[in-house]
């Protein structure tokens, strides 16, 4: 293979490694993100090991206006992506009454609105070419209501119905749009997000490479939407045809929840019972 690749959120986790998987493919790539040393190493090594061209834009696609800045500095480059994968995007743990608006804000510009721009601005001249594909990082917490990470959750399920709606528009174009759909997953999101100590964050988690080599064949299979893993398969056949919604939203508000600290009694009350 040899199609250009723009990959957003590519200096860790996911989004790195399907950077990696793509130039295993003897892809270019146009990596994006806000780390701009993390990206140039990553180049680098890509450039040593599989002998591909790549390009490092360090771009924040939270903020307004970035999508269309992104597409114009494409352009003046005359690079021409015929694959494009959203991955960027980031969780935000707590209540939401407790939580920071902005940051909030924040991450339906990056999650929602900087994906929806740009598949929006690349996805007419992949359909007038005849060809191209697209691979959106949705998630398994886009699939039900999410206590304690309201709006991650329904900025994934946005992700989810926007990605396969296009997949049924798309039918017959050339163009095909993947969503991958990955539980917990090893990489740097739960620390960014605060999610180390949730329940759904104990215990095996499968690595980053495995889920980004699964999303990478589903894309080139041209599937609709992908959930990594035959244990999240499960729970998410179970919960979302058998099990009461409210049941499942119970069950996800205590995946959410932290290990409480015991409170220690006051020193007068320790003495006594000494």
């Amino acid at each position: 293979m040899s199609e250009l690749a723009l990959i957003t959120g590519a200096s860790s986790g996911i989004g790195r490694e399907l950077a990696v998987v793509h130039a295993e493919h003897r892809g270019d790539l146009v990596l994006v993100a806000r780390r701009e040393a993390r990206l140039a190493d990553l180049a680098d090594r890509l450039r040593g090991d599989h002998g591909v061209t790549v390009y490092v834009l360090d771009r924040d696609l939270s903020e307004p206006g970035a999508a269309a800045a992104l597409v114009a500095d494409l352009d003046r480059a005359d690079l021409k992506p015929a694959i494009l994968i959203n991955n960027a995007g980031f969780g935000y743990w707590g209540r939401f009454h407790e939580q920071d608006l902005a940051r909030n804000a924040r991450m339906v510009r990056l999650n929602v609105t900087a994906l929806m721009e740009l598949t929006g601005l690349l996805l007419p001249r992949m359909v007038r070419h005849g060809r191209g594909r697209i691979l959106n990082v949705g998630s398994t917490a886009g699939m039900v209501p999410g206590p304690r990470q309201s709006v991650y959750y329904a900025t994934k399920a946005f992700v989810n119905s926007f990605s396969q709606a296009l997949a049924a528009e798309l039918q017959g174009t050339g163009v095909t749009v993947t969503v991958l759909c990955p539980g917990p997953t090893e990489s740097e999101f739960a620390a960014a997000a605060d999610l180390q100590d949730t329940r759904s964050f104990r215990g095996r988690r499968p690595s980053s490479r495995e889920v980004a080599e699964y999303g990478y064949a589903s894309m080139l299979r041209g599937k609709d939407l992908v959930v990594h893993g035959w244990q999240m398969k499960t729970l998410m056949y179970l919960g979302l045809r058998v099990a009461p919604r409210r049941a499942v939203i119970r069950v996800v508000e205590r995946l959410q929840s932290k290990r409480e600290a015991p409170v220690a009694p006051p020193s007068g009350e320790r003495r006594r019972r000494g």
